[in-house]
């Protein structure tokens, strides 16, 4: 049985991965932060739903050894560590000139140094193996930017390199990297929004909901975290065996403007 790890898997797109994993008979690190009880019983379904094992840890990716100690935790836990999903990441919105240097600092270590520091110790274990899967969950902004979200579009787009070098430095070895790119994806946080849009123009959720995706992806249709899930999945497949150092868009037509 094979052993998927997943950051940032405790809520949203995260749990939405680990969920696809886990019915895909995956046994499971997860890792985020939240109540405790609630993780445990998150735990305990996910491996009598699937018959797996599922364990977390509470690893603050903002610190590097504690990256380390994720990776090692997985490794010692299961004795092997098949699949690598990098996908905790954190949002902040401002002007350049107005970015908090402390804020820029956060998203750089969490979406993008994290990222590094789990490839790092993850691969001489794939390595070993002679087989992996690391799949980065980037972003549209990976590829294109928007306003006041420079620290976020920096990380994403470095992630993308990192993810090209990553496949350039492991072909032919069995390990592939990749990075799924998501457009709008209909999360709590997205929802938030949705609702401020309406408040503040006094539309219903509907309108509003349309007029949040038109501005940038031309489908009009949220990318479901399942979608991205499913992704993750077809990746550790046969068929994903020569698929390496790409970038997997879902985003409704957004960078194809």
């Amino acid at each position: 049985m094979k052993t998927a790890l997943v950051t940032g898997s405790t809520s949203g797109i995260g749990l939405a991965i680990a969920e696809k994993l886990a019915k895909a008979g995956f046994n499971l690190c997860i890792n985020g932060f939240g109540d405790l009880q609630e993780i445990n019983k998150l735990c305990l379904q996910l491996s009598d739903e699937f018959n797996i094992t599922t364990v977390y840890h509470p690893a603050d990716l903002s610190k590097k050894e504690q990256v380390t100690e994720l990776i090692e935790y997985t490794y010692k836990t299961f004795n092997k560590i098949d699949v690598l999903v990098n996908n905790a990441g954190i949002q902040y919105v401002s002007p350049i000139e107005e970015f908090p240097d402390a804020k820029w600092q956060q998203i750089i270590d969490i979406n993008l140094s994290a990222v590094f520091y789990s490839i790092k110790h993850a691969l001489p274990i794939m390595r070993q193996q002679q087989w992996g899967r690391i799949i980065n969950i980037a972003s549209t902004h990976g590829q294109v930017a928007s306003v006041n979200k420079s620290a976020y579009v920096a990380s994403k787009h470095g992630i993308i390199g990192l993810t090209k070098v990553t496949a350039l430095e492991t072909a032919g070895s069995g390990i592939t990297c990749n990075a799924i790119c998501p457009g709008w994806v209909h999360t709590p946080l997205v929802q938030k929004q949705i609702d401020a849009i309406a408040e503040q123009n006094h539309l219903t959720n509907e309108e509003a909901t349309i007029k949040l995706l038109a501005e940038k992806q031309p489908s009009k249709i949220f990318t479901k975290p399942g979608d991205i899930g499913d992704m993750v999945v077809f990746l550790t497949t046969e068929a994903g065996n020569n698929i390496t150092g790409t970038n997997l868009t879902l985003d409704g037509g957004w960078t194809a403007q």
